[in-house]
């Protein structure tokens, strides 16, 4: 049995988990937050329902990775450090350099790092992390997971943008997606699931979040996905706009007395969605709890719908077909309401959602009538699974190169 340990930075948040490998028993998992902070809160389950809480300064990046590995040690989860071969990073944009998971070398941090201009808030904090963890575990495994590795299989048609191709040949300028890492692990499950292969399947998961994101899934491999250059495109998601036309950019710029691009793109990352439709909450519950003597509520749901069900179904035209869909992420793990609307408006393709069987919360189930042609699943995602899968992978394969 190897230990392997998946880790998910922030700028605020550390997160991380540690799995029994290959077994994929989790062994324990947590979490910083506040990081930064004289107040910051270091959480850690694990054994048979333990759980260690504490709130105590932890002030910056490298007194929170050292706090994880001394608290594995303290509450007796791991005997020597030794013990964890190997460690996955999260890495949010993988840009076209990335097309999988990859054995951390300093070079492979430098292109992260250069890659920032794609994900600013995220690759310097995850790029500095992983250095981190590699000087505090030094004997271990270090591997980069990228978020936009799973949409490198896109054809040209479908992640260009229309305009001058100049702009993708100097720039990169293009689709990359997002969330990758959540839609490759449903799209597997759902396979096992369903008890076929994945290359025989055509699938769409909806990763339903505060962000959000709808992918294609044909034969396991990605082939359209909602978001775009950033994660701000596609969907209507908790404060994010998604799809909007560019000229309302300088429209509206030029009304709010705006001068400077970025305070716009601040209101439709954090202003705009749900909490800009309702005018009241970014949490689907809140507006479910008020639609019915709420109207702008009752309206950002029904937007919200609307949009899942226009991508769903130009997946399916893309697709040729769909032979499963999965519901996946916080409002799609719990939102029973929300899966049975969506789903009522998809039964023009074989979609049925029956509703005994979708009286289920954050828990994987099938979801549609056995009859149904098109299988609905609400599968619970496991990003930190799937990175440790990929970790347990690539040192399994450095062993082998040693013997």
């Amino acid at each position: 049995m190897v230990k392997v340990m998946a880790v998910n930075a922030g700028s605020s948040t550390l997160k991380w988990q540690l799995f029994d490998m290959p077994s994929e028993t989790k062994i324990a998992g947590g979490m910083i937050d506040r990081l930064g902070h004289e107040n910051a809160r270091f959480i850690a389950e694990y054994g048979d329902g333990q759980k260690f809480e504490k709130q105590e300064a932890i002030t910056t990046n490298e007194l929170a990775a050292a706090k994880i590995l001394t608290r594995l040690k303290e509450l007796g989860i791991v005997q020597h450090l030794e013990e964890i071969q190997g460690v996955g990073h999260r890495v949010v944009a993988g840009g076209e350099l990335f097309k999988g998971s990859t054995r951390v070398t300093p070079q492979v941090i430098d292109q992260i790092n250069q890659l920032t201009e794609y994900a600013p808030l995220h690759n310097p904090i995850q790029a500095y992390y992983i250095n981190v963890f590699t000087e505090l575990l030094p004997h271990a495994t270090q591997v980069a997971v990228f978020d936009t590795a799973f949409f490198s299989t896109l054809e040209p048609e479908d992640y260009l943008y229309s305009v001058d191709l100049d702009y993708y040949k100097q720039f990169r300028a293009r689709k990359y997606g997002a969330h990758g890492t959540s839609h490759r692990y449903v799209a597997a499950r759902a396979a096992e699931l369903m008890g076929k292969p994945l290359e025989d399947l055509k699938l769409i998961t909806l990763h339903l979040g505060s962000g959000a994101s709808i992918s294609a899934i044909d034969g396991g491999k990605a082939i359209d996905t909602s978001m775009g250059f950033t994660p701000l495109a596609g969907i209507t998601m908790g404060t994010r706009s998604g799809d909007i036309d560019p000229s309302l950019i300088p429209f509206l710029m030029k009304k709010l007395g705006l001068t400077d691009i970025n305070d716009f793109i601040d209101i439709l990352n954090s202003k705009s969605g749900l909490l800009g439709i309702s005018g009241l909450s970014a949490d689907m519950r809140d507006l479910e709890d008020t639609e019915a003597t709420n109207e702008r509520s009752a309206l950002a749901l029904k937007i919200f719908v609307n949009r899942v069900v226009k991508y769903v179904g130009a997946y399916v035209a893309r697709l040729g077909g769909v032979d499963g869909i999965v519901f996946t992420a916080g409002s799609g793990e719990n939102g029973i309401d929300l899966r049975q609307r969506i789903g009522d408006q998809l039964s023009a393709f074989g979609v049925q959602i029956d509703p005994e069987r979708n009286h289920v919360r954050g828990k994987e189930r099938l979801i549609s009538p056995d009859d149904a042609s098109v299988q609905a699943f609400v599968i619970p995602t496991n990003e930190e699974l799937m990175i440790s899968r990929d970790t347990y992978h690539l040192h399994q394969e450095d062993l082998e190169k040693q013997r």
